[in-house]
């Protein structure tokens, strides 16, 4: 049977299917969709972890114990996982390990770009990349028969189209691992000691030779006969962008970038007058060909930076030759921009708010919903740099500039819990004086929604124990702890001002639901009495997408501001702006 699933979908339906028995996680764009589709199967036990190298940990323990194992997360999230995974790589697993790194070309939701083959050739285990989502699927079952055979872990490599995009998929049946369950001591294999890591890393070199026999044979990394004397290499989604352009070429479809298969891609380059390498981001296939001394042609006409697409494909070939340039005519493009924008009553706008007008002279950023306090109305985020990294980059400014005072650092509770908290550890430590805030709306929003340590729900939703970071902060040794309700403006601004004005190290936890998830927040909507705005503009500072600025003038020839009903989520924040009872409570309409 047939169905439609995305590439995400895909991969957890394969690891339904191929035996998996655990997953883990910590969400991140493209990557969030694979746990949470994961969740639909008992078989699978399954956890959002509260930071990425947690998610790989979690998950070599359940490897080791026997157990298939997939972890999945966003390219960034690798780097924080780097540090098992490179000692894994000497380990070995017992049951199959993958490692699902969701890319982002293009960068549609990430703070930066890189190209995840690339620790696959750095840790000397292979990768693999699918190209659609039925392609999905089957890899993740290739890439447990790998790891278990090879014993090593394998990283399963998709970017924002494969994990988006949808495609028909045959779906079958569950089959179990044949490896058997529990865990056999094996000091010289499990505890990497130097004098054991010296031998595994023998270990390893064995390992990728034998691997490297094995990409020549497998059907991953195939050819595709087709029409004229320009052949071209490529993978991934860059493959389906190829085959939309030039549908009859003659292709070597690599579904392994490492270890690439040598002896197959010269003798498919030896039949070409040409071969092109078409690949997205790095040259990662290119390079290692021609480290070979095999000719081929790539990025010389593909560009290394952002997202392919067919119109990306056809411009390089045009570049190259290949193809004539044709009279093109351009779509009308009807979207209107629009900028990324708080929601409507969203808990972040009190906190920004109260920094804004306690004039904090520098505040550190986090990665979250709240980065886009960066942007207007409030332009209150100077820096943003991974995450948890805020309340390291505020320590750091105090010890420079030798003062704490008016630097604040601003923090979600979902990256809080991420590796936050360790910069809270930092700041204690080293008597740093500065004011951190956790904007704390008790979700990971800006992925959806995912319940994290301090929502109190595991990510099948059932209650479990709930993270209080007051209790954390006091037993790190954090004496000014402060808990505020963002959208009670002036007890919150008092308290932002005192903290960002005094000498010491203080934690101020924003708390306010997010206004979408789990469930939208229900509150008594508010409205705008037209008569008696002055058109102060006061309402507006507050950057809330229900107030928007009408056409009606005052006698003074300004614009009035009205309150788009359907928008409100009744947070109130707007009603303690305004002097002139020009806003009020939809009870009250009608006085």
């Amino acid at each position: 049977m047939k169905v439609l699933l995305s590439g995400n979908e895909a991969i957890a339906r394969g690891a339904y299917e191929y035996g998996c028995v655990f997953a883990s996680a910590y969400p991140g764009t493209p990557s969030t969709e694979i746990l949470e589709n994961v969740t639909h199967y008992k078989e699978i036990k399954c956890q959002w972890s509260p930071n990425e190298k947690v998610a790989v940990e979690v998950a070599i323990g359940a490897s080791f114990a026997g157990g298939r194992a997939l972890c999945a997360m966003k390219h960034v999230g690798v780097n924080v996982a780097a540090d098992p995974l490179m000692t894994l790589t000497y380990i070995g697993v017992k049951g199959g390990f993958i490692l699902v790194s969701a890319d982002d070309p293009g960068m549609h939701s990430s703070q930066n770009e890189q190209d995840n083959r690339n620790y696959a050739k750095f840790a000397k285990i292979p990768v693999l990349e699918p190209s659609d989502s039925q392609e999905a699927k089957d890899f993740v079952g290739k890439a447990f028969e790998i790891s278990e055979k090879f014993d090593t872990p394998v990283i399963l490599r998709m970017t924002t189209r494969t994990s988006h995009g949808k495609g028909l998929v045959e779906v079958g049946d569950r089959i179990e691992s044949k490896v058997e369950r529990g865990f056999e001591r094996d000091f010289s294999k499990y505890v990497a000691l130097p004098m054991n890591a010296r031998k595994r890393r023998v270990v390893v070199a064995e390992r990728e030779k034998k691997l490297k026999e094995f990409v020549e044979e497998t059907d991953l990394n195939r050819i595709e006969e087709g029409k004229g004397n320009i052949g071209f290499i490529t993978c991934g989604i860059s493959y389906q962008h190829l085959k939309e352009v030039l549908p009859d070429a003659p292709v070597l479809k690599i579904g392994i970038p490492y270890p690439l298969p040598m002896k197959k891609i010269k003798d498919f380059v030896s039949k070409f007058d040409k071969v092109f390498v078409v690949e997205e981001l790095d040259p990662f296939i290119e390079e290692q060909i021609k480290a070979e001394g095999i000719k081929v042609y790539g990025k010389e006409f593909f560009p290394e930076i952002g997202e392919f697409s067919p119109e990306v494909v056809r411009n390089g070939l045009v570049k190259a030759g290949v193809l004539k340039e044709e009279n093109k005519v351009e779509a009308e493009d009807k979207a209107i921009p629009r900028p990324p924008v708080f929601c409507p009553g969203c808990p972040h706008l009190g906190i920004f708010y109260a920094l804004k007008k306690a004039k904090a002279k520098i505040v550190t950023g986090d990665i979250g919903c709240y980065t886009l306090a960066a942007i207007k109305p409030f332009e209150m985020m100077d820096t943003c740099v991974c995450m948890g990294a805020s309340i390291g980059n505020a320590i750091g400014m105090e010890k420079v500039l030798g003062s704490g005072k008016g630097i604040a650092a601003v923090i979600g509770d979902s990256t809080f819990v991420h590796s936050g908290l360790t910069g809270l550890v930092e700041a204690v430590y080293n008597k740093s004086n500065i004011t951190i805030v956790i904007s704390d709306n008790s979700i990971t929003a800006m992925t959806g929604g995912q319940p994290d340590a301090r929502s109190g729900f595991t990510c099948n939703h059932e209650p479990t124990g709930k993270m209080d970071f007051e209790v954390v902060a006091r037993a790190i040794g954090v004496e000014h702890v402060y808990v505020v309700d963002p959208t009670k403006m002036d007890e919150t601004y008092k308290i932002v001002k005192r903290e960002l004005e005094a000498d010491h190290l203080s934690l101020i936890i924003s708390q306010g639901p997010c206004v979408l998830y789990p469930q939208k927040v229900k509150r008594e909507k508010f409205y705008t009495e037209l008569e008696n705005c002055t058109a102060c503009a006061m309402c507006s500072k507050i950057g809330c997408q229900a107030i928007y600025r009408t056409t009606e003038k005052t006698e003074k020839g300004r614009f009035k501001w009205n309150i788009d009903t359907t928008l409100c989520t009744g947070c109130g924040l707007c009603i303690q702006m305004c002097k002139f009872d020009a806003i009020r409570p939809i009870s009250r309409k009608g006085e």
